[in-house]
């Protein structure tokens, strides 16, 4: 068996052990994203065919979408592996830690990283993915599906009921907007160490505001 996800600790997200051939066909699923993606940045998303990809990657099309259920899928598998995150840091979390204070905690780490799932990323191949993704439509329709699961499954960690539901989509909501923004900054010519400060106050800002309206709410 071998483990996917990082060394556990307080707050650490975690996954499950796989087994070998499951680890295979992620690797597989790595490998054809990796090439589509490339493809797509090198032509455009709309001018590549998922034929092409198929032969770049040497499978099937029918292989591929066993895989890939969409072609849009193929440019985004990097957010599906993000889709539970939230959820995994709540129940991850330190004992006497609140969800909220743990996603708090885990989102300004990220930006401390530079991790582009919050915009704080200069990386020239981050900066030419980002832009071909809201540059086009269906993949920008199809990231919102992706956002949709996250806050399900962020909902059913907090408890699954009317009250968990409306904070998981607050709080998706929230790390959406700041990471737009952060994007924003940078799409516009700054760097990542140039927003970071700025983007660590509105982070805290957010999450303060979340703070006072979902505790209003209780």
């Amino acid at each position: 068996m071998v483990m996917s996800g990082e060394k556990t600790g307080p707050g650490t997200v975690t996954r499950q052990p796989i087994s070998l051939r499951e680890r295979k066909k992620q690797l597989t699923y790595e490998a054809v994203s990796d090439a589509a993606i490339a493809m797509f940045l090198e032509r455009g998303f709309d001018k590549v065919s998922v034929a092409e990809v198929a032969a770049a990657a040497d499978i099937s099309k029918p292989t591929l979408f066993r895989y890939f259920p969409s072609k849009e899928d193929l440019a985004l598998h990097r957010f599906a592996d993000h889709e539970d995150e939230a959820a995994r840091v709540v129940a991850a979390r330190a004992e006497g830690e609140s969800p909220l204070d743990a996603l708090r905690r885990h989102f300004l780490d990220g930006l401390e990283r530079r991790d582009p799932v919050t915009g704080l990323c200069d990386h020239p191949q981050v900066l030419a993915f980002h832009r071909m993704l809201y540059g086009t439509p269906s993949l920008v329709a199809r990231l919102y599906g992706y956002q949709s699961r996250s806050e399900a499954a962020l909902a059913r960690a907090l408890g699954d009921g009317v009250r968990e539901r409306l904070a998981a989509g607050q709080i998706i909501a929230v790390q959406r907007i700041l990471a737009m923004e952060n994007w924003r900054r940078i799409d516009a010519g700054a760097s990542a160490d140039q927003v970071y400060e700025g983007a660590v106050r509105a982070a805290e800002l957010a999450f303060v505001q979340l703070r006072s309206g979902l505790e209003r709410e209780q």
